[in-house]
């Protein structure tokens, strides 16, 4: 029974093993982010920690000449605050150099698309303003100094002069962008941002010079943790209230949150060729999304849903399990804290069957059993409804059965232990 268990899941994650080997290197492809020299030097006590991510989830369609001459302005929330920041910006799936030739940040005024006066950086990338990221790399923008409160909301602007590949891009925001004509990216003012977006575009990460917070928590999921079914513009996914709770709360440990969910992902398959949105897969995604943001202490994966319900369906729950077993192993390698999350009800769902429902079960069964994180959030108790524990509790149904709404989402960030995210807990192994 347990060789061919371990057969089966070698099978499903034929080549996982050489993406993750040693646990640091990039996606396939990818050039990991230069350290550009700093303009901003660290305090006495000061750490340069990750305080957004949005993690790429495919080349955006009709994009096949990049954006130029066109100003791309995303609106972003932070969640934790500093007195620095550094941008990182992706072409991870373009397919030819992009040239930008000026980006900025700045804290939103009311939401965006204007800054606030006098909060405007142009960013340097080493040897001046312009910067040319390659196809499948990314680029640390150096440090400048610009105090940004815990939960503030931020404008980083790109402009591209000259054509170049399809644009890299979060698909579901939940958050609405901007676009200008021509070079827009340094002005305050938001007047020339009359189209809208819901991508974030090409900038995949915010590192801020903090004193007072202790790292970072990475959740690693899908679209779940993307929040697809939030309210759009009101930060109500579930991480969000998940920062809301590290900053507020008098005894929680003072770490950021980092969304890195991608809708349609799974733990062991990646996306197919024609919905790369998906993403790799999450054992191949540790590597590139959560290992190398600076600060991570605590991953939070909320994966194994889709491994279920979206064909080719993985139809035994032991490589499921296993699969989350080496997930935790490979984290642990690198030190971290691993709190796990159990697969949540779907019994309204049109995918719903009762072998779908079986497996499900089975894998929740495990982690409650322990050996296979070092936490559980049991998001599965938290969302279903007491009088049919096969659905989701009616208030928390988004209205598919699957995702849930805005108090869903609540729900879920109330569901974690503060505690399990704590310093005691780094590098414990199981």
């Amino acid at each position: 029974m347990a060789a061919s268990l371990l057969a089966g899941l070698c099978a499903v994650l034929l080549g996982v093993a050489v993406a993750l080997g040693t646990g640091s290197e990039a996606r396939p492809g990818a050039t990991p982010a230069p350290v550009s020299p700093q303009t901003v030097l660290p305090a006495t006590g000061s750490q340069w920690v990750a305080t957004w991510t949005g993690a790429a989830t495919g080349s955006e369609p009709g994009t096949g000449t990049g954006l130029p001459g066109r100003s791309v302005r995303n609106v972003l929330r932070v969640s934790a605050g500093g007195t620095g920041v550094r941008v990182e910006v992706s072409n991870e799936y373009g397919t030819r150099p992009v040239t930008f030739t000026d980006v900025t940040v700045a804290l939103a005024a009311a939401g965006g698309p204007a800054a606030t006066p006098g909060t405007m950086r142009r960013l340097t990338f080493g040897e001046g303003t312009s910067v040319t990221v390659p196809a499948g790399g990314t680029a640390l923008s150096d440090a400048t100094t610009l105090e940004v409160p815990a939960g503030a909301e931020l404008l980083v602007s790109l402009f591209a002069p000259e054509p170049s590949g399809p644009v890299t891009y979060h698909r579901m925001a939940q958050q609405t962008s901007y676009l200008a004509p021509g070079d827009q990216a340094a002005a305050e003012s938001g007047a020339a941002y009359g189209e809208t977006s819901e991508h974030w575009r090409y900038v995949t990460a915010v590192q801020v010079l903090s004193r007072g917070v202790e790292g970072a928590v990475v959740v690693l999921g899908d679209s779940l943790t993307d929040g697809i079914t939030s309210t759009p513009g009101a930060d109500h996914r579930w991480t969000d209230y998940l920062a809301a709770r590290l900053r507020e709360e008098p005894d929680a440990p003072r770490l950021a949150v980092l969304n890195q969910g991608i809708s349609g992902n799974r733990l062991l398959r990646d996306g197919n060729p024609d919905r790369t949105y998906s993403g790799d897969s999450g054992l191949r995604r540790l590597p590139s999304d959560v290992l190398r943001q600076p600060g991570a202490r605590v991953l939070v994966v909320q994966l194994g849903i889709n491994d279920i319900i979206v064909p080719p369906r993985q139809g035994d729950p032991g490589t499921i399990v296993t699969g989350l077993r080496l997930l935790t192993e490979r984290a642990h390698a690198s030190g971290l804290r691993v709190v796990g999350a159990t697969l949540t009800p779907f019994a309204g769902h049109p995918s719903h069957s009762r072998e779908l429902e079986r497996i499900r079960q089975r894998v929740n069964r495990e982690i409650r059993a322990g050996g296979v994180f070092d936490a559980v959030a049991d998001f599965d108790a938290a969302l279903r409804d007491p009088a049919q524990p096969l659905r989701l509790r009616p208030a928390y149904d988004s209205g598919d059965g699957l995702h849930p709404s805005d108090a869903g989402y609540e729900a879920m960030a109330g569901a974690l232990d503060l505690s399990v995210l704590g310093p005691e807990g780094v590098g414990r192994s199981l």
